[in-house]
């Protein structure tokens, strides 16, 4: 019986990647900044560790708590959608921390047992706004683009040693708490010029449209994990799909 190892798994995405796992009778490490036991359905084969990513003990301890692993899934993350001038070096420095150097910590952990058994699957989840210029996105964006960059190159280094890495690009999901997990970030003043163009963003989100549902992501990890022959990136939901294919 297989394993993965999944962080972020409190909400949204994550929590649908565990259910999508257990539901195929695989053995899934779930991890949380603060373990909860009531999110997902009891199993034997579930496991919920406590895991900060950008903790390095945290990140040590979590690993040998999860035993040999045959998927990391990198999907732990936190958004932020302001004007760069209202946002202060300690929160870009916090966005990247999680974002970008917590998705490599986690990689450079298992890579030492992957490597001795000579296989092993890492999927990075990033966004599809890595895939065009979009306005009060640019902490977020450079944070997801640093992991897409930073995957492809690895994939190269790991081939030779039976080690695949993946992308999956969600888009725009409403339904998670993107938003408000963004929120405690967005605290810097923000000059009056950029109401205008704030305005008119936060209007376009709340226009109806294609949009991302966590099940959408839980299938692309499975097809990046399950799937030797997927694409590097594999985007999710009905939005991000149509933007990849219009590229």
């Amino acid at each position: 019986m297989k394993t993965v190892m999944i962080t972020g798994c409190s909400s949204g995405f994550g929590l649908e990647i565990a259910r999508h796992f257990l539901d195929r009778d695989w053995q899934v490490v779930a991890t949380m900044r603060t373990p909860r036991t009531d999110l997902l359905p009891a199993s034997d084969r579930l496991r919920v560790v406590a895991l900060d990513v950008t903790d390095a003990d945290s990140v040590r301890a979590a690993i040998a708590a999860a035993g040999p692993i045959d998927a990391l899934v990198n999907n732990a993350g936190i958004g932020l959608i302001n004007p760069l001038e209202a946002v202060s070096t300690d929160t870009v420095r916090a966005v990247f921390e999680t974002n970008t150097l917590g998705t490599i910590a986690m990689t450079q952990a298992v890579l030492p047992a992957m490597r001795a058994r000579g296989a092993g699957v890492i999927v990075n989840v990033t966004s599809t706004v890595t895939l065009v210029p979009l306005p009060l996105l640019s902490v977020y964006r450079a944070s997801k683009a640093a992991v897409n960059a930073f995957t492809e190159s690895l994939a190269l280094e790991l081939a030779p040693l039976g080690i695949r890495t993946r992308l999956v690009l969600p888009g725009r999901a409403p339904d998670t708490r993107f938003g408000e997990n963004a929120r405690p970030l967005m605290q810097g003043e923000i000059p009056a010029a950029y109401a205008p163009l704030m305005d008119d963003v936060f209007k376009r989100m709340r226009e109806p449209g294609p949009v991302t549902q966590a099940q959408d992501v839980a299938r692309g990890v499975w097809q990046a994990v399950t799937d030797p022959a997927a694409p590097m990136r594999i985007p999710a939901g009905a939005d991000a799909e149509a933007l990849a294919a219009s590229l």
